[in-house]
């Protein structure tokens, strides 16, 4: 019915014949500006249908309300990365000695080299034994000189660690001589935390609102990243790691959701970028913290200060006025537009504001169910689970790679820490010219060669290696922040959070995935398989629709009436600029700059008065050449 309506009419002049080739008239590629116009003046017409995007337009696309909002949201992203990269710097290794005190009650002048080479058998290269100790004896100090011990046992009164430069938990908790930790199992309870914290906090945030999700998730990194440094055991260590874990999660998937739906277009995908760069910023800044303080308690304790002007300042927030749209809350809405425009120092006109009403007159409902009986969101989800799934296993694995080959582990975090910034801001460009789809097709094809490069490489290479490993992580860090633009965008703003919840699970799962590989397998087959997840990636990554800076989408219905009218558009659209250049190649980008602005006011026209034809509107309105 819509292709045999848009076929008998003729769109702004152009005659039967072209209208009927109208499927086979290509785009053309040799101008980058009429691509970027084209995806602007699509996003524009996609923005007259939504009213709430007119009035954030009202508010001010980017002004001091704007600001103060995303700037309170920097601080914390790059807390949340110190709290949950901590970890790699708690387990400095230690030289343990079984304590030997009991000596000194008989020579209370014994250096600690005495005390050692008296009370500690030796290896056979020479060297103290570390988890053994002479059995204690009740002689005189020149006897115990002269006789010298010989029995020995297990360390019975502790350890001490004569030559450690940094307290960390190994000579804390004494986890040594059999009561090492086991890091697999630390790290199967941050991605536990990391599972239940997606499922959790993203249904809170869908369920209580942005903000609400925001402050409990702070006060979480608050008191349980800030209390771990009182923690009196290692389970108890890790039970404050697991809650961390949770809220840092919980924080990226609010905190994103409410910046996308407060700022309109390209200021979008700029805050959540600017974002990412400033965790990167908290990696560094725990690296450099990491390196000059020597009492691991220390290190939480700075990191925990920050949060209390942060929790002061909460009142800056603002709840989504999307997301009180969509849960009925009207008036709550309008209120908080008119707190944006007042700070803003902007005025939203009064036939504006009270064109916010309910679609349908009732309140948009929607359940995780959904995600399996709605076809497009089940499509969503899955492609970009599956790109989420492949970006954390080959970022894990090759920071596996990286320590395998023996690089410092502060190098293995300053150094991509440094790179990922640019690597993040670069996606403002590609963004802006390319697009969502075209930029994590992009990034990921860069990922799949540098993987592929790796698996042929000569291990003996070491340097080149490194090299390459390194930008691979240059590559994912674009990946990521292009992945959470996108997916935010596809996402309905109903369940929008919990979306980005379910897919922070193939996250951990695909950490989950390096690491159980990586710890069994020590070949190229890790390697293999980041080549093998990268290309499902890319097939699946064509699925999901381009968002560009259109509007963001709130109610879960999406039929295919909607893509046919997107497509006819664009083709409307195309058709004209192709028609146009025809006529005169020597002024081509003026003409389609010229067509395109009067096309606007066409179609708003053409709206206004159904019953006039397009085609007396363009004949009237468009000026001959």
């Amino acid at each position: 019915m819509i292709e045999e309506e848009h076929n008998s009419k003729p769109a702004f002049g152009f005659q039967n014949s072209r209208d009927t080739n109208r499927h086979e008239i290509p785009f053309p590629y040799h101008s980058w500006s009429l691509e970027m116009l084209l995806r602007r003046l699509k996003a524009m017409d996609a923005k007259r249908d939504d009213k709430l995007a007119s009035v954030l337009d009202a508010v001010g696309e980017f002004g001091t309300f704007q600001w103060r909002l995303v700037a309170l949201t920097f601080i914390p992203s790059m807390l949340s990365s110190y709290f949950m990269l901590s970890d790699h710097f708690m387990l400095t290794a230690q030289k343990p000695y079984c304590n030997t005190s009991w000596i000194l009650a008989v020579g209370p002048n014994l250096s600690m080299e005495e005390q050692l080479n008296l009370t500690l058998p030796r290896a056979p290269n020479g060297s103290f034994l570390t988890c053994l100790m002479y059995i204690p004896v009740s002689w005189d100090l020149d006897s115990i000189i002269h006789f010298g011990l010989n029995y020995t046992e297990t360390c019975k009164y502790g350890w001490i660690y004569p030559y450690a430069k940094t307290r960390s938990l190994i000579n804390e908790f004494d986890l040594v001589c059999g009561n090492e930790p086991n890091k697999e199992n630390m790290q199967t309870v941050f991605l536990a935390g990391i599972l239940t914290g997606s499922l959790l906090f993203g249904f809170l945030s869908d369920k209580m609102g942005r903000s609400p999700t925001i402050l409990v998730s702070l006060l979480g990194l608050l008191i349980f990243g800030f209390g771990t440094a009182f923690v009196n055991s290692f389970y108890q260590y890790l039970f404050f790691r697991f809650i961390v874990a949770q809220v840092a999660v919980g924080y990226a998937i609010s905190s994103v959701s409410l910046v996308m739906e407060w700022l309109v277009g390209e200021h979008r995908a700029q805050a959540v970028i600017l974002g990412h760069c400033f965790i990167s910023v908290g990696i560094m800044f725990l690296s450099g913290c990491a390196y000059k303080i020597f009492h691991w308690r220390l290190l939480f304790l700075l990191g925990g200060v920050p949060m209390l002007p942060l929790i002061s300042n909460i009142w800056v927030l603002r709840e989504s006025p999307r997301w009180l749209m969509v849960k009925g809350k009207v008036e709550e809405a309008r209120k908080v537009l008119c707190y944006a425009a007042d700070v803003n120092k902007k005025t939203i006109p009064l036939n504006l504001l009270n064109e916010l009403q309910l679609q349908g007159k009732k309140v948009t409902k929607a359940s995780i169910l959904d995600f399996y009986t709605n076809q497009h969101l089940f499509k969503v989800i899955l492609s970009m689970a599956c790109v989420w799934y492949t970006v954390s296993y080959i970022y894990i694995t090759l920071s596996m790679k990286m320590k395998d080959l023996g690089v410092d582990n502060y190098f293995r975090q300053v150094i991509p820490g440094i790179l990922e910034v640019p690597a993040r801001l670069c996606c403002i460009v590609l963004l802006e010219h390319f697009g969502r789809k075209c930029s994590l097709f992009l990034s990921l094809t860069l990922a799949t060669i540098i993987c592929l490069l790796l698996l042929f490489l000569p291990q003996e290479l070491k340097s080149t290696t490194i090299l390459m490993v390194v930008l691979g992580e240059f590559s994912l860090a674009a990946t990521i922040t292009i992945f959470f633009i996108y997916t935010a965008e596809l996402l309905p703003t109903v369940l929008r959070s919990t979306g980005l919840g379910m897919v922070s699970l193939a996250w951990a799962a695909g950490a989950i995935t390096a690491l159980a590989i990586s710890n069994q397998i020590k070949t190229q087959l890790p390697i293999f398989f980041c080549c093998v997840s990268c290309v499902l990636a890319l097939c699946f990554s064509s699925l999901v629709p381009e968002t560009g800076n259109q509007p963001l989408r709130d109610s879960i219905e999406y039929t295919s009436r909607d893509s046919i009218e997107s497509k006819r558009r664009s083709q409307d659209i195309a058709a004209m600029i192709i028609a146009e250049e025809s006529m005169s190649d020597v002024v081509a980008d003026e003409v389609t700059k010229n067509t395109i602005l009067n096309a606007m006011p066409l179609k708003s026209e053409a709206s206004r008065f159904p019953g006039t034809d397009l085609q007396e509107l363009s004949s009237r309105k468009v000026p001959s050449l």
